[in-house]
């Protein structure tokens, strides 16, 4: 699977992977986790200027609130640079896809850190962790039905371009609360951040940005896929204020 042929393979993958939180304890043979790192090392981040990495470990290596019992986590590092969780998302969406693609299944593990010798092998700054392995559960939705999502109407202001805000809508977030916003014009689509209250800015801030990455990755995935423009825009000075949502940055599109 190489170039526009994996990207669409990719955009396939969006309408029926979901989370897996049950696993088979046995490893992945070596083979197919270097296949992984193959893919992960090959995709670009939404900022070319900023550094990152990754390693995949097993569950003595991290530490965490919750019981996710996988054979591997990868745990991702970053330079804490402007944008880096919305890198940080972006990037390990299209990983969330792969795995589904290649019949593994992922989860997003947010309340899960690398163990200090693990962090310590790092000079960046830990972001978040995927746990992966062979699903013991089943690993496919069956149809869009089975997605707890908001409508689409909740999340953007006009009815244009909406093949890629759905597919920007069936994104995962923490705790599925979904929080971004979309304006769309016939040649832009601008993305928000929802402003959070004061318990949302104690336990989502960080994991929300990372989401907006998330969301990202599809819209950037449905573009390829109608072959619409989808080069980003950072800083877009036509992007309007609004008084509930941040603005993030915007996906020219045609």
């Amino acid at each position: 699977m190489a170039g526009n042929n994996i990207e669409e393979k990719l955009y396939q993958s969006i309408f029926k992977r979901k989370s897996i939180r049950k696993y088979s304890q046995e490893p992945l043979e070596m083979h197919k986790l270097n296949q992984i790192r193959d893919f992960l090392a090959s995709r670009s981040g939404l900022y070319s200027n900023i550094d990152v990495e990754s390693k995949i470990v097993s569950e003595d290596k991290i530490s965490s609130l919750l019981p996710i019992k996988a054979p591997h986590y990868l745990v991702f590092f970053s330079e804490e640079k402007d944008g880096y969780l919305q890198n940080a998302g972006f990037i390990l969406q299209h990983l969330d896809l792969y795995l589904s693609l290649i019949g593994l299944g992922s989860c997003w593990f947010g309340l899960a850190k690398a163990k200090k010798e693990i962090a310590e092998q790092s000079q960046l700054s830990y972001v978040i962790t995927l746990a992966f392995g062979a699903a013991e559960e089943k690993l496919y939705r069956e149809n869009k039905a089975e997605f707890q999502r908001k409508e689409l109407q909740e999340l953007r202001d006009k009815d244009i371009h909406d093949e890629l805000i759905e597919a920007a809508r069936l994104a995962p977030s923490a705790t599925n609360n979904q929080p971004w916003y979309f304006k769309v014009s016939q040649n832009r689509i601008d993305l928000y951040l929802e402003k959070p209250n004061l318990l949302k800015k104690i336990f989502y801030q960080k994991m929300n940005q990372i989401d907006i990455g998330i969301a990202a990755a599809h819209l950037k995935l449905a573009a390829t896929h109608y072959n619409k423009d989808d080069k980003f825009l950072f800083n877009c000075p036509k992007a309007d204020q609004l008084v509930d949502y941040l603005y993030q940055f915007s996906l020219k599109v045609n």
